[in-house]
């Protein structure tokens, strides 16, 4: 059974996932389109962080970061070894059950154009297309996504 829960960044076996995540961006995209928080910043006051777990095995993680009218959808990744069997689903479905426990208005996010299988996720999560938000600006590598709540 997968268990999300709200977690800490540094937790060792979450942390070696961010840091999987954040080798892969920067493996696959140009540094300044590289926009993913650290371990640090994922520890804010206005970061929700859960993981994802079978047993004692983290599998993914994923995180809310609460803007004014809106949440932003945050170092989402699966180990590898996990994808296909419904985490992924399973940790955005526990995000926008927090986003809206906050009474916020909508989700939004960022990811990478090369991220298939980020975007067929977000896409039966019903997020659609939109322009930059926040204080990102629009390039080559970044595909924006937002959804009403």
């Amino acid at each position: 059974m997968i268990v999300i829960e709200r977690s800490d960044p540094k937790e060792p076996q979450a942390t070696a996932l961010l840091q999987a995540s954040h080798a892969l961006m920067q493996s696959l995209f140009p540094p300044e389109d590289n926009s993913f928080l650290s371990v640090e910043e994922l520890c804010a006051e206005d970061v929700c962080f859960y993981t994802a777990r079978k047993g004692t095995q983290v599998l993914a993680t994923g995180a809310l970061v609460v803007k004014t009218g809106y949440g932003e959808i945050k170092s989402m990744f699966v180990d590898p070894n996990a994808r296909g069997q419904g985490v992924g689903d399973a940790i955005l479905r526990a995000l926008h059950d927090v986003a809206r426990e906050k009474g916020l208005g909508s989700l939004k996010l960022e990811t990478g154009n090369s991220l298939h299988a980020a975007l067929r996720l977000y896409a039966r999560h019903e997020f659609t297309p939109c322009g930059p938000f926040g204080d990102y600006i629009a390039n080559d590598s970044s595909i924006f996504m937002t959804k009403t709540l």
